[in-house]
């Protein structure tokens, strides 16, 4: 069990991203003085969020440059800091070479910032943002867990660099972390496993994969239809909870499911038809799973992914999270609709119908 000496910097990669972004709020508001790791701490203008978040609150932002290809990048930012949050990772559909868009910066970026852990003697814990991906490869996996949920224990045996890159990707970092906090004894391992993150971001035009999901419910992209597409989500705030939880609770150990509910693309529009009305073009119905099937290529999916995801249901268990970490989760419909929300104020759907 690691306490942590609250009076220590606390470093956080990825800062500027979606995830980052309110654990590094819920930090300033604490009065903590937060080590932001980033690409370009000269580009004021990507953190412009940040500072106001720092104005506001009792804490301290100091921005470090790093980049997660780059051995030794982290070593001055995480100086002094006895507690590491590591949430970099790419997450995007738009990939031309999975290896080197995804599995790359996943797999050598943990390494090297858990290998600047091993290079500072002041760090303790290092809590490593995960994924339910690294648990789950594609729905249909959940029929051979026990009553087809799954849980802590299970492992993503069915992602490949080829199939579910993403989630290929999440899996293989997951695993080079607990093989590296085997080897050493002075700081231990916490690893957050979220379902797909949706809620308002303190960066209102963060490019993460969630706002461009859950903006083509409401532009038009999906008015045809949705398939049955079954998924797991959480709040982005109620992650930064848990993630402050496992930096800071003693007894906070191994992977911890973080996800609200399990949901799917129907159940989500329909609770942004019930609040917002026809003002957008949500989509009404399912489409059948041989049509998708067919036009899968066309829609940038394999045919393999629909046929091992279309139709079945995609469950976990959260109870770890709520006994061990007290996560406390808000309920999903009031998730999705601050977020549509957020695009709504944003500007970002410029021709709402009629």
């Amino acid at each position: 069990m690691r306490t942590i000496d609250k009076s220590r910097p606390v470093m956080i990669t990825g800062a500027t991203g979606y995830v980052a972004g309110w654990i590094i709020k819920k930090l300033l508001d604490e009065g903590f003085t937060v080590h932001a790791a980033v690409r370009n701490p000269g580009n004021r203008a990507s953190l412009e969020h940040l500072d106001a978040l720092a104005e506001k609150s009792g804490g301290t932002i100091r921005y470090f440059k790093a980049d997660l290809l780059t051995e030794g990048a982290y070593d001055e930012a995480m100086k002094d800091c006895e507690l590491v949050f590591h949430t970099a990772s790419p997450f995007t559909s738009k990939i031309k070479d999975p290896q080197m868009d995804l599995v790359d910066p996943a797999l050598k970026g943990t390494r090297n910032v858990l290998g600047s852990a091993n290079r500072t003697e002041s760090v303790k814990r290092v809590v490593l943002t995960s994924s339910c991906a690294a648990i789950i490869g594609d729905a249909k996996d959940c029929m051979g867990y026990p009553g087809g949920i799954a849980t802590e224990k299970q492992w993503n045996l069915t992602s490949t660099v080829r199939h579910q890159a993403y989630s290929y990707s999440k899996t293989v970092a997951e695993q080079a972390a607990w093989e590296m906090v085997k080897v050493q004894e002075r700081w231990d391992l916490v690893v957050i496993n979220p379902s797909l993150v949706i809620g308002p971001g303190i960066n209102p035009d963060a490019t993460s994969e969630s706002f461009s999901l859950v903006r083509q419910l409401g532009d038009g992209s999906m008015k045809s239809g949705v398939p049955d597409f079954s998924i797991g989500v959480v709040d982005v705030r109620d992650l930064a909870e848990a993630q402050f939880a496992a930096g800071f609770n003693p007894a906070a150990q191994g992977r911890n499911i973080i996800s609200a509910g399990n949901t799917d693309f129907m159940t989500l529009s329909g609770y942004l038809l019930k609040h917002f009305g026809t003002a957008y073009p949500f989509p009404k119905k399912i489409v059948p799973k041989f049509l998708i099937w067919l036009i899968a290529p066309a829609a940038g999916f394999t045919r393999k992914m629909i046929r091992l995801n279309v139709g079945y249901p995609w469950r976990v268990d959260h109870s770890k999270s709520i006994t061990e970490l007290g996560v406390q989760y808000r309920p999903v419909e009031d998730s999705i609709v601050d977020f549509f929300q957020q695009m709504v104020d944003n500007k970002v759907f410029t021709r709402p119908k009629k």
